[in-house]
């Protein structure tokens, strides 16, 4: 089975709406693995692994985000394994220290 890897950035009011529990519960039922961030200028930075189709969907859903979010865009890249290193040591999915 193929693998996808993608680096998200995600802009708009996503921080201190509980952006990134709900991108750890959707990435989490959705069985990928990687993990999410704050960023400093405001955005929420993700990476998500798994089958293309799970991580494209999650990717989709990141357009939407949570009820109280407002996404003003999304844009991704192909991202090499390398980056899953930054996860916790025994997690799937991580949520990670501002940057």
């Amino acid at each position: 089975m193929s693998r996808a890897i993608l680096q998200v950035m995600i802009r708009g009011r996503v921080q201190g709406v509980g952006y990134r529990a709900w991108v750890e519960y959707q990435a989490t039922t959705s069985g990928l693995e990687g993990w999410v961030r704050n960023r400093r200028d405001g955005s929420v930075e993700a990476l998500f692994a798994g089958t293309p189709k799970h991580v494209a969907d999650m990717v989709a859903l990141c357009r939407h985000g949570p009820p109280s979010s407002r996404v003003d865009s999304v844009t991704s890249e192909t991202a090499s394994e390398d980056e899953l290193n930054l996860r916790r040591a025994g997690e799937a999915f991580s949520v990670l220290p501002t940057v």
